[in-house]
């Protein structure tokens, strides 16, 4: 999984992540295809009698799709 934290939090450490990622599937016979976003929406969640009440929100994931 790439990612940025405090330790490493450049562009270039994703862009490595990734790489290093993607070559070790070429390693195991998979082929890169695709960088996908995908989004779902949560729905709002009432609570009991309104008590808890959380509204909704977007969620976004990047997704690395490889072929065989």
């Amino acid at each position: 999984m790439a990612s940025i934290d405090s330790k490493q939090g450049t562009s270039q450490h994703v862009a490595q992540q990734l790489e290093e990622l993607i070559m070790n599937y070429n390693s195991k016979g998979w082929k890169y295809i695709r960088l996908e976003s995908v989004s779902t929406f949560i729905q709002p969640d009432a609570g009991c009698f309104g008590l808890g009440a959380k509204p909704g929100y977007t969620t976004t994931r990047q997704m690395i799709v490889f072929e065989k």
